[in-house]
């Protein structure tokens, strides 16, 4: 009877191990399921559209993208639009520059315009371009199909390019700058305020190099001519196709309003200089006049030794009386013969 129990005792023992074995598997299998489940839920449909598309994107790189926060939707689309485009690019090479900050897509949808267009274009290139802050997508547009830059440039306030040609007219200019992006030199490269700028001082310097206006107003191509040959897009993101006159307006005289500031600051330098000679003039006949009254003055003070002189003449026996009669007769004649000719002037 004991044996009959210890043989039931094993065999619920057993049974038991079983279950629980049983039961853990088919736990462990349901939690494999789920996450299963739960990951083909969340990068099934990428990875169904990459295989599809023989985009070649495992699960493990959806995975690590999720775990590395990259935006997996933009980095499976833009290799799809690669690879459709007959581009070999790796999904490591799009994830790096997301990680690096980059515009993935942008950058994708160039390098397949460049390829189109058969723009020589790498992604390394490409890559670069974008992280330096340029829009290499409009950089590839550019290069296919140029643009037209106004000159002077709207935003900068001014509407013309004034400038004076030698005869002294000003002349007022618009022009219109074809360029084309130029991709070898797109890093590093000057943008468009320096084509408007150097533009602007070609124009500048073709008209104050001409003789007449009208030179300029009659073949307005000389400016457009002689400034494209300058190479102005040495060192720019650009290069330049044509640059093309729009309007060319007289403006004003400039010479002769120069010339009659000229006149009129010559006026009021003479008049200045007259001033200064006839206050110089004053000063000189007040001069004159002190001098003339110190003269006088002298004279009287010589006149007032002649009786002194006259004394000490007597008193020494030098002058006689008949000869201090004689000088006094004298003196009378000569002032009678003055006031005589005193009034026959006056009577003139």
């Amino acid at each position: 009877m004991t044996d009959m129990s210890e043989l039931f005792f094993t065999l619920g023992q057993q049974i038991d191990i079983k279950t629980i074995a049983t039961w853990a598997a088919i736990i462990v299998g349901g939690i494999f399921l789920l996450f299963a489940f739960v990951i083909f839920a969340s990068f099934g449909n990428l990875w169904i559209q990459a295989y599809t598309a023989r985009a070649n994107v495992t699960f493990g790189s959806l995975i690590g993208m999720y775990f590395r926060k990259v935006d997996s939707r933009t980095i499976v689309l833009s290799k799809i639009s690669a690879i459709q485009a007959g581009l070999d690019l790796s999904t490591q090479q799009l994830e790096s520059h997301y990680l690096a900050g980059g515009r993935v897509p942008n950058v994708v949808r160039a390098m397949i315009a460049a390829h189109r267009a058969r723009i020589d274009l790498d992604w390394t290139k490409a890559a670069a371009i974008d992280l330096a802050g340029r829009d290499v997508l409009d950089a590839v547009q550019t290069s296919v199909n140029p643009k037209v830059i106004d000159v002077p440039n709207a935003s900068s306030g001014r509407t013309t390019i004034d400038a004076v040609a030698k005869d002294g007219i000003q002349l007022k200019v618009k022009a219109k700058v074809t360029v084309r992006t130029n991709i070898a030199q797109l890093i590093g490269g000057a943008t468009e305020e320096t084509i408007v700028a150097r533009v602007g001082e070609g124009i500048v310097t073709a008209i104050g190099s001409a003789e007449m206006y009208k030179n300029v107003l009659e073949n307005p191509d000389t400016i457009s001519k002689t400034v494209l040959h300058k190479g102005l897009d040495a060192g720019t993101a650009f290069s330049i196709l044509s640059i093309d006159i729009a309007d060319v307006d007289v403006g004003e005289n400039v010479g002769a309003n120069l010339q009659a500031k000229q006149a009129e600051a010559d006026m009021r330098r003479f008049q200045a200089e007259a001033e200064k000679r006839r206050a110089l003039a004053i000063a000189q006949e007040q001069e004159n006049k002190a001098l003339a009254q110190l003269n006088r003055a002298k004279v009287i003070e010589a006149e007032a030794q002649i009786p002194l002189a006259m004394a000490e003449a007597f008193r020494g026996g030098n002058l006689g009386i008949m000869d201090y009669y004689k000088m006094r007769n004298v003196q009378a004649d000569t002032a009678m013969r003055e006031n005589l000719a005193g009034g026959a002037g006056d009577e003139k």
